[in-house]
């Protein structure tokens, strides 16, 4: 467990897995550019097996996202997913040029 500006979080701290930006790109999927300079794709449809995530199904849920502290958070931060877990369940990402 570590604490971060005030909040406690399990596991322990990785800075470069911070999200630093994120944008919907439509079909219930994100892309999400981590601190340390990597992008992945999100498909929220990868979290529909977590009940509390439910609402992530819902595209206007989920392209109205805020970033806190880097981490991820909808619907005022009622619905939050910590950074390590974001890129445990995202796939590797290259745009195409």
């Amino acid at each position: 467990m570590y604490i971060k500006d005030g909040i406690a979080y399990a596991g322990e701290a990785v800075p470069e897995l911070e999200v630093a930006s994120a944008r919907y790109v439509g079909n219930l999927q994100m892309v999400v550019t981590f601190a340390g300079g990597e992008e992945r794709l999100l498909d929220a449809t990868e979290l529909s097996d977590m009940p509390a995530l439910a609402p992530l199904m819902d595209e206007k849920v989920l392209k109205d996202f805020s970033i806190d502290h880097g981490v991820l958070t909808w619907l005022g931060g009622e619905i939050d997913i910590a950074p390590e877990a974001v890129y445990q369940r995202s796939f590797e990402y290259q745009r195409i040029a």
